[in-house]
């Protein structure tokens, strides 16, 4: 510290006593020190008893910052420890998916020291692999076939930019304005798809990538077409294998009966699975049952969202993907066990909040949400109610709803 006046001439040297800051081997970085200094010459000189006070109180700063100093130290020794710990883990994990699991997948995906080890999060070098073969490929979908989709998609593209209105005999049905929608919420929709990542959008890395699976899917199914949110889960699926193999995943992926029924906007059915889910959300959690009925929250409001992206708007992306990890293993009941997971987590905040607040928090969902917090809770979630299961009450469900629409005199004449 130099000692000058304002004008920048210099002043009184420092006194013995403005000289015991120097021999302190602990300097903080604030203000705290200046109790030390001796008051200016246009002042009354500090009786000793105050010097000797302020004196002791600086003492005692140096002792709490010294404290809070080790504190944090050790903090940080346990921080990298966990991190240690975590990628020893991890390093474990993925031999033995590679060097056990993945060369007997047959006969060992549905062990149960596999099914405790996809509890614990696929390591994120064999994710990909492991959900390829857990989602499957009913639908025989080759990279040829791919291909092909991905060339009519970008002829269709060329077409339309150029303001050609030829109708292809598979697009019977399929006006040109419906394509060119199709085509235009693509466009939309990549350009919302993590933004904070920046690298779906225009000029990212993956952009063409993801333009391309949405692209082939529109020429591949037709009638399902671009829906809003398909960009997520292609967006996921690219970041976790290539081109070809994401876009199987993806139609295979869209293709299952939860996603289909809402992907195709099937009220009915739609419906259907939204009372399932309410007969497992009261059986686990009565109270908060009880509260989102007297405020009529319904189910559409929170878990629409969640399904058509399979969480991957709603979560942080890392936690997201091990949402996925358990989906591939336990199919759409853990869909819906994951939304039952989050309810139980928040339950004690969303019990004091009236329809709007709950609305808007279950629509934006804490960014900092901790996987270990929501995995937990959603491992006391028990999909069983009165001895049936999630796949036994659904059943149940359509059936009394086929029922129901057979013995409907609107619908019998």
């Amino acid at each position: 510290m130099e000692y000058e006046d304002k004008t920048g001439r210099p002043s009184k040297p420092p006194s013995p006593k403005q000289n015991v800051r120097k021999n302190l081997d602990f300097e903080p970085l604030s203000t705290t020190a200046l109790i030390l200094e001796d008051r200016p010459a246009n002042l009354p000189a500090k009786p000793a008893e105050e010097a000797q006070k302020h004196r002791q109180q600086y003492e005692e700063m140096v002792v709490q910052a010294k404290k809070r100093e080790l504190k944090e130290a050790q903090r940080r020794k346990k921080q990298l420890e966990e991190r240690c710990k975590v990628e020893e883990s991890i390093g474990n994990a993925v031999l033995t998916w590679n060097n056990e699991i993945l060369p007997n997948w047959e006969t060992m995906w549905c062990s149960r020291k596999v099914r405790d080890l996809w509890w614990q999060g696929i390591p994120p070098s064999v994710r990909g692999k492991v959900w390829s073969l857990a989602i499957g490929n009913e639908l025989n979908i080759t990279h040829e076939l791919f291909d092909i989709c991905l060339a009519r998609a970008k002829e269709k593209w060329r077409s339309l930019s150029t303001g050609g209105s030829e109708v292809e005999s598979e697009d019977a049905g399929f006006s040109a304005a419906d394509r060119e929608a199709s085509l235009e919420l693509i466009k939309l929709d990549i350009s919302r798809t993590f933004p904070n990542l920046c690298i779906f959008q225009q000029g990212g890395p993956y952009h063409d990538m993801l333009h391309s699976i949405l692209g082939a899917y529109t020429c591949y199914r037709p009638d399902v077409g671009y829906v809003q949110g398909m960009s997520f889960i292609a967006a996921v699926l690219i970041l976790n294998l290539d081109t070809a193999d994401a876009f199987i995943a993806f139609s295979n992926l869209l293709n299952k009966p939860c996603q289909m029924a809402f992907f195709r906007v099937d009220h009915g059915l739609m419906l259907t699975y939204f009372a399932a889910f309410e007969v497992f959300f009261e059986e686990n959690l009565p109270k908060l049952f009880a509260h989102f009925k007297k405020n009529n929250l319904t189910p559409d409001i929170y878990l629409i969202d969640w399904i058509f992206t399979l969480y991957s708007k709603s979560l942080p992306l890392d936690l997201a993907c091990r949402v996925w990890d358990v989906f591939c293993r336990d199919g759409e009941e853990f869909l819906f066990r994951t939304a039952l997971g989050i309810l139980k987590l928040f339950e004690d905040i969303l019990t004091k909040m009236d329809f709007i607040h709950m609305a808007q928090f279950l629509t934006r969902l804490p960014e900092d949400l901790p996987a270990e917090e929501l995995f937990a809770s959603i491992a006391t979630i028990q999909m069983q109610s009165r001895n049936k299961k999630w796949a036994q009450v659904l059943t149940a469900l359509q059936k009394d709803s086929r029922e129901m629409e057979k013995g409907s005199p609107s619908l019998r004449h």
